[in-house]
């Protein structure tokens, strides 16, 4: 398994008090992307820039597909401009492997035969896995699954546990989910006035 796809099970497996954004989810997912490749030697980080590393095979489809996204010629890419640019529409690509896989299903009512509940994980080896990840505070999903809402930031020393490459994923994708957030609000801030406009208002 992958950080990314055990980012997504812990987002649906935990308890929240709010649901997670898909477009916070995504981000998070490209920055775990990042995180996989750099420990599986595919990239390394100068300073915020990506600079990819030889192009092997990688065992999970879509982390291949990301190693073959990172861009080859020099300045190469911010971590910043990876999130965004890698993560629109991420978590739905996440979501359909772990369906076509058989680690998620949709519970139908027999007496209401389209209409399906939200997804639901399945009691599977990935799962079991990556609760086990999660219940042992490892920290790179920890800070993951903090900035997309699931839970509190770990303490301040959690950070000492993981390499200053990392620590400019993690931040990156905070600022990011941050940025998303501001937009988010503007938008409704606009949405309203100019609701009010039309109201007379």
């Amino acid at each position: 398994m992958t950080t990314p796809r055990d980012l997504l099970i812990i987002t649906m497996d935990v308890a929240s008090s709010s649901p997670v954004g898909q477009g916070d989810l995504s981000l998070a997912l490209a920055g775990a992307e990042l995180i996989d490749l750099g420990e599986a030697q595919a990239l390394t980080l100068d300073d915020d820039r990506i600079v990819p590393g030889p192009q092997g095979t990688l065992e999970d489809r879509l982390l291949g597909e990301a190693a073959a996204a990172l861009t080859r010629e020099a300045p190469y890419e911010t971590v910043e401009d990876w999130l965004w640019r890698r993560g629109r529409g991420l978590s739905s690509a996440y979501l359909d492997v772990l369906g076509a896989e058989g680690e998620t299903t949709r519970p139908r009512h027999q007496w209401i035969p389209f209409r399906s509940d939200a997804t639901t994980l399945t009691d599977s080896p990935a799962r079991r896995r990556a609760a086990d990840r999660w219940a042992s505070g490892e920290p790179v999903l920890a800070f993951l699954a903090a900035a997309v809402g699931v839970h509190e930031e770990p303490a301040e020393e959690a950070a000492t546990l993981v390499d200053d490459s990392v620590v400019t994923v993690l931040a990156a994708v905070n600022d990011a989910v941050r940025e998303l957030e501001a937009v988010r609000q503007r938008r409704s801030i606009e949405n309203a006035a100019f609701d009010n406009i039309w109201r007379g208002q």
